[in-house]
């Protein structure tokens, strides 16, 4: 059987804080190699690329505000001519911004508590800052940390996201193909994001992570479940990366990374097969 082509949309040069894109993304090209047909190509190049292969795959392109439009081209042009693309182009998480945040929050969700207006801030925990981030933020562009006046003095613009900053003792990241759990890595210093290490989760701490998997609802691609542990023991959501998140597979053993890689490469391949079946 003929293998499949795959263009593998990567920023290799990008430079983000405490990750090595062009690394990670160089070291997964070698390994999906022994399975397809790859070429990779920058977000810029994708939409003109894509017609000559059977998949694209988004992997660490950077912040899409980078290249904004482009981006937007890429995927109206996908979405009219049916091409497949792994991530689906269907999240409703961070592929669609941080709006999430606000309804998984009203709808009941263990979400890190979330309003859109400085007038709505009574609503919130009474805390020393707040956190204002832009809904369409990555990689914490445009974060700021603002006590309660300064919050409160902002121009009423639906176009932020207004959360308390809130203490907690980990961060803690939960990997997953398709709905399938593959890794945990925590950050055990609150103040080093980056600075991870292997995590057990707990069947509770699995429940938690499932449940915004479930939500998020499309079939094929890669998401990241990132939370943080308050004090008090509770995991809450800071984000639910469905776009292109780092996967930090440097950390992980080698019998992970396979199992990671083989079940890429079975998704991708049903991901052709439900385009051929079409």
């Amino acid at each position: 059987m003929s293998r499949l082509r795959i263009l593998f949309v990567t920023d290799l040069a990008y430079e983000a804080r405490g990750r090595r894109y062009g690394d990670e993304d160089v070291d997964l090209t070698r390994r999906l190699r022994e399975h397809l047909d790859v070429a990779t190509c920058h977000p810029r190049d994708a939409e003109a690329l894509m017609d000559a292969f059977d998949v694209v795959v988004v992997r660490n392109t950077g912040p899409v505000l980078g290249y904004l439009a482009a981006y937007e081209s890429f995927r109206a042009a996908a979405l009219a001519n049916g091409t497949p693309v792994f991530t689906e182009l269907t999240g409703r998480a961070d592929q669609a911004g941080k709006q999430y945040l606000l309804d998984l929050w009203e709808a009941g969700y263990p979400v890190i508590p979330t309003v859109s207006f400085p007038a709505e801030l009574d609503r919130l925990p009474d805390v020393a800052d707040y956190v204002v981030k832009p809904k369409l933020g990555a990689d914490s562009h445009g974060l700021r940390f603002l006590p309660a006046r300064e919050v409160r003095a902002l121009p009423a613009a639906d176009d932020v996201l207004i959360q308390p900053r809130i203490p907690f003792v980990y961060e803690v990241s939960f990997y997953f193909v398709d709905d399938a759990f593959q890794y945990a890595l925590y950050a055990p210093d609150p103040a080093a994001r980056w600075a991870l290490e292997p995590y057990d989760p707990t069947p509770e701490d699995l429940e938690f992570a499932q449940r915004f998997i479930a939500w998020n609802a499309f079939a094929h691609g890669i998401q990241r479940v990132d939370a943080c542990r308050t004090p008090s023991g509770e995991l809450l959501l800071v984000e639910l990366e469905d776009l292109n998140p780092y996967l930090s597979l440097h950390l992980i053993t080698e019998e992970q990374r396979q199992r990671f890689v083989d079940a890429m490469v079975a998704s991708i391949q049903d991901l052709a097969s439900a385009r051929d079946a079409r």
